[in-house]
Formats: C-alpha cells, sequence, structure tokens
C-alpha cells in the first residue's frame, strides 16, 4: 500500500467502531472469546469503554437498557456459544423494539472456507447455522466476507438498526478485523431515510381527514403506547397532548412519556380493571387518537383495555389506520407536528375551562396511611414507594409483581420507566439496569440529562428475578454506577403462584442473604444495605440520606408475604387460587 493510500484508510474494525461513536455509542457491552479478541483491541483506542459483563445474555440485557436510553446500545460476543447464549436478550429487543448492534466475532474466511472442524461449532465444517438463528430476530444481518464493500454493509445495516429501533446483526470474520479499507464514507453521516409530505400523494388528503374527524369529535381521548418511542416522536405526541388537553391516558409501555403531572393526564387505562367512572367515559369516547401501538397481553391488562377500533385512529410508523381503514407510506411525525399545532391555534378547545370531565387519576401514598407496626402490603406499598422518586430517575420494574405494582405509582417529570410489556424473561431489568445506568450517566456528564447531574437508576425486582442474573451486580460496582437497588423477597416466584401452584414447591427459590451480595461481588467496605418487614422500617429506610443522596450501589430487601399480589389481575388470580384450595 502506498504512504498518501494508508493515510486515507482505517481497518475494518476501525471503521464500525467510529461509525458507532458517531452515533453516540460511548460503551461496548460484551464478553472476550478467541473469535473476537483482536476486534476487542480496537474498542477503547476508539474512545469507546469497555463495559465487560458477567456473561453474554447479561451483556446483551445491558445493551439493551443502554439503547433505550440513549438511542442506540451495542455488544460484542464470541462466535456460536457466546452469540447463542445472547440470543435471548436479542430476541427480547426486536420484541419490544430497542436498537441494540449485535457484533460477533467468528472464524476466518480460510477456516470456513475449509471446513476446518474447530470448536464452538458443531463440529460438522457448517458455520452458517447461528447467523440463520438470528436473522429471526433481527431485522438486518450482514457477514463482512468482501472488505471491498464492507464499508456500505456496515452503513446500511446500522440504517436499518435506526430506521426500525431493533437489533442487528454484524459477524466480522477474525481475518478481515485488520484489514484496511477506505474512510471516504466516513466523512458523511448515515442518512436515515424519511417520508416527506410531498412524496405521498396521499398525504394532503390524511391531513384533512384527520382535520375533519377531530372536529367532529365531541368527546376525544388520547392512548400513549410504547412504539411512540421507536417512531421517533415523542415530543410530537407529547405537544399534541399539551395542545388538545384532552383526557389522556397511556399503557404501561408508555408510562412516563407524558408528564404525569398535566392536569388533563389520568394514569393508565386499565380498561375494566380500571374505575367504573373511567371506564364508562373511556367507553363513551366518540374519538381516540392511539399513538404507537404495542397491544400485547400483558400491556393491556389481558386484552382489557384495547380501544374501540371502530373509534379509534392509531398512528405507527408509517402508516395510520383510520377506524379498521389502513393508509401508508405516509410522513406521520408530520402529521402528528401538525395536528400539535393546530391545536395549539385553534381558538376553540373541545375541553373548555369548567367542563373538563372529573376523572380519577393515580396518587401517592404518605405514611401516614398504614400503620408503622403493621407489615409492608402489596396493595400500597407501590403508591408509598413512589415518594421516593424524583426528577431525572429511571425507574426499573421487573417482570413480577413489581411491573404491575408500579402502575399504580404516579411519576415525577422527565423520569424514564422500564416495566415488563412482551418478552417478559425474568432476570432481564438487572442487567438493563446496568446499561441504562451506564446510559444515563454518559448523557448526564455531557448535560444532556433534564439538567440533573448526578440522577439515579432504581431498580425493583422480585427475589427470583435477581437470582437469574445477580452477578451483574459485581459490572454495576466496578463501573461505579449510582444504582438503588429494592429486592422484593416474597419468597419466590409469586407472580407465577398467582396463575398456578400457588403453594408448589417449583414456584419456591432458595432463600439467599440478599443483603450480603454487594460484599461478595466487591462493593467497598460499608456499602449501604438494609431490610425491612414493618411500615415504619420502610420510612426510616427511604429518610436515609445515604439511599436518596449515596454514590454507587444501594441495596434495600423488602420482605413481603409470598401469596399478597398487588391490586388488579395480580390479585384476582391469587383469589382464585386461594379458592380453589378451599374446594
Amino acid at each position: 500500500m502506498k504512504k498518501e493510500d494508508a493515510k486515507m484508510s482505517v481497518t475494518v474494525a476501525e471503521y464500525l467502531f467510529k461509525r458507532l461513536t458517531q452515533l453516540g455509542v460511548g460503551s461496548m457491552h460484551g464478553v472476550p472469546g478467541d473469535f473476537n479478541l483482536t476486534l476487542l483491541d480496537y474498542v477503547e483506542p476508539a474512545g469507546i469503554r469497555w463495559v465487560g459483563n458477567t456473561n453474554e445474555l447479561n451483556a446483551g440485557y445491558a445493551a439493551d437498557g443502554y439503547a433505550r436510553t440513549k438511542g442506540l446500545g451495542a455488544l460484542i460476543t464470541t462466535f456460536g456459544v457466546g452469540e447463542l447464549s445472547a440470543i435471548n436478550a436479542i430476541a427480547g429487543a426486536y420484541a419490544e423494539r430497542a436498537p441494540v448492534v449485535h457484533i460477533v466475532g467468528v472464524p476466518g474466511r480460510p477456516t470456513q472456507d475449509g471446513r476446518v472442524q474447530v470448536h464452538h461449532t458443531f463440529n460438522d465444517g457448517e458455520f452458517g447455522r447461528f447467523a440463520k438463528m438470528h436473522a429471526h430476530v433481527t431485522v438486518a444481518q450482514t457477514k463482512l466476507w468482501d472488505t471491498r464493500t464492507a464499508a456500505e454493509q456496515i452503513d446500511s445495516t446500522l440504517a436499518q438498526c435506526l430506521i426500525h429501533s431493533r437489533p442487528v446483526y454484524i459477524e466480522v470474520p477474525v481475518d478481515v478485523v485488520d484489514v484496511r479499507i477506505s474512510d471516504q464514507r466516513l466523512s458523511a453521516k448515515i442518512e436515515i431515510p424519511t417520508i416527506q409530505p410531498s412524496s405521498s400523494p396521499s398525504h394532503d388528503a390524511t391531513v384533512a381527514k384527520l382535520q375533519d374527524k377531530i372536529a367532529a369529535a365531541k368527546q376525544p381521548v388520547i392512548l400513549v403506547d410504547g412504539e411512540t418511542r421507536a417512531m421517533g416522536v415523542t415530543d410530537e405526541v407529547r405537544d399534541l397532548v399539551k395542545a388538545t388537553g384532552w383526557p389522556t391516558w397511556t399503557t404501561g409501555f408508555a408510562k412516563s412519556i407524558i408528564d404525569e403531572s398535566l392536569p388533563n393526564f389520568h394514569g393508565l387505562y386499565r380498561g375494566t380493571y380500571d374505575s367504573q367512572k373511567t371506564q364508562d367515559f373511556f367507553g363513551a369516547a366518540d374519538l381516540v387518537l392511539c399513538f404507537g401501538p404495542h397491544f400485547s397481553g400483558t400491556n393491556s391488562f389481558i386484552f382489557a383495555s384495547l380501544p374501540d377500533a371502530a373509534k379509534t385512529v392509531s398512528f405507527s410508523d408509517s402508516e395510520i389506520n383510520f377506524c379498521g381503514e389502513v393508509v401508508r407510506d405516509l410522513a406521520v411525525k408530520h402529521i402528528i407536528r401538525k395536528a400539535a399545532d393546530d391545536a395549539k391555534a385553534s381558538a376553540k378547545p373541545h375541553y373548555a375551562a369548567g367542563s373538563y370531565p372529573d376523572l380519577p387519576k393515580d396518587s401517592l401514598l404518605p405514611f401516614s396511611t398504614v400503620q408503622a407496626d403493621k407489615d409492608i402490603k402489596q396493595e400500597s406499598v407501590w403508591r408509598v414507594l413512589g415518594n421516593f422518586f424524583r426528577e431525572g430517575d429511571i425507574i426499573m420494574a421487573e417482570t413480577g409483581t413489581a411491573s404491575y405494582g408500579i402502575k399504580d405509582a404516579p411519576l415525577p417529570k422527565n423520569t424514564q420507566l422500564f416495566s415488563a410489556v412482551t418478552w417478559l424473561s425474568i432476570g432481564y431489568m438487572l442487567p438493563a439496569a446496568q446499561g441504562a445506568a451506564l446510559a444515563q450517566r454518559e448523557l448526564a456528564e455531557s448535560g444532556r440529562w433534564h439538567g440533573v447531574a448526578k440522577p439515579r437508576t432504581v431498580l425493583i425486582i422480585g427475589d427470583g428475578s435477581f437470582q437469574l442474573t445477580a452477578q451483574e451486580l459485581s459490572t454495576i460496582i466496578a463501573h461505579n454506577l449510582n444504582v438503588a437497588v429494592f429486592v422484593i423477597n416474597n419468597d419466590g416466584y409469586t407472580i407465577e403462584r398467582c396463575i398456578h401452584g400457588v403453594r408448589q414447591r417449583y414456584n419456591d427459590v432458595a432463600r439467599w442473604r440478599y443483603m450480603s451480595a454487594p460484599q461478595f461481588f466487591g462493593a467497598p467496605e460499608g456499602a449501604f444495605t438494609r431490610s425491612v418487614r414493618k411500615w415504619g422500617e420502610l420510612e426510616e429506610v427511604l429518610g436515609e440520606r445515604e439511599l436518596a443522596d449515596g454514590e454507587g450501589l444501594r441495596m434495600v430487601e423488602i420482605i413481603m408475604d409470598k401469596e399478597d399480589a398487588p391490586v388488579g389481575p395480580l390479585a384476582m388470580l391469587m383469589d382464585k387460587q386461594h379458592a380453589l384450595l378451599k374446594k
């Protein structure tokens, strides 16, 4: 290679990591393995922090949490054993639309061409199986086999990750890592194509149709769901909610997207599990504007909160469903912005002063409403625990009683909630908290976290889920992340007890000394740990400054009865289990 050519070139690894840094990735999760070691040599020189997780599954969960907080996450695993360990996390990211780049170091091209029987394979010379598996759980896949096209392949794959807000899969053979390629494309940003209003002949007709529906509505409402984030329209939807003043609810997936202090915000819509007054009003609405629908059973109170399709206009990535009639290939972001601007300019609001309906709102509970010497109960703990949350927090509620209970707690402005939605892989939230806290710190250090200099990540996780991924506490400790962990110790899988086998041994877990975990995983001497069973004990702990304002890992164990469930679907299921026991 000529000297002048060398100045204009980078290795394939340098190109890939430069692109990731341009897209905001400041940390790389993963685990070393012999097919990715040379690739890892380039991570820190590229200005990317190497995290180093305890296993590949946790690395995938952590990259997911990082992605949902910062907009893009990445992990590196080795071929075969490493990538298959991570694939469950990648599938969850696909199901719930987290943009994660899964980079896999694979055997070199001569090894694959020669069908050499190497380790981490089935010893049959077949090297393509694992990529085929990932094709089902990623939106785009590429193998950097021909270095002449490697830069274009990387750019195209990363663009697909961002466009669809779903994981992608990049194979890097070990003999490709150091090959030099042109750096010319790096001078231009990866462009994310968008549909422009002028490019769609149906755009003007769609805008007019939406305007007509809004003008004709007598009792309109808004329902915000979680794919609003993946669509990139959170600002537009927030402006529309404020500008219209219409009664607004969210799903669990969308909780924290809308400012819950707004006078027209009424919490989660629970359908038949909601107050009768809310059910009657929502049911009588003649127009429902629904943004980012993700109507899984878990996210819709077992399909109890689905809006009437005949009255609903729902907005997805590039289409709008008008009460059953789908219009595709639209600039949806622009259309929502136009609706918000129209609402701001309107002189005739649908709900004028004095006419706004008196609808229930979620509220916090002060400690004065519970007895200090009584055991902590699920029916109240979530609205009491909500007093601990503050602006700028990331709140993680693990699959189980935590994810159901947290729905009752109103959240401060500028918080971000992670709760179980569709994939429901227990243990996810602990490693995800590591990734989210790391992304949160990076954003705060650059002044982009709601003006909060030292924000917190608050994890609430059951003992059963904690046992699946507990070792990731060590990564939180190693990177001195600001995480407060509340472990709900209710002696096993309470959510499974609600469903079946309330007193069966298979729903039990081994009894751990949870508050010894920080010391075992390397926390400094004197790390904050407390264990509480009574309301008075919880009040005292939540009032401790070290818990609220301390740094690093802090842990609180909340002991509750194993057959106690949050109000709503779980409590009803538990009642059925108890009724069966009496027969």
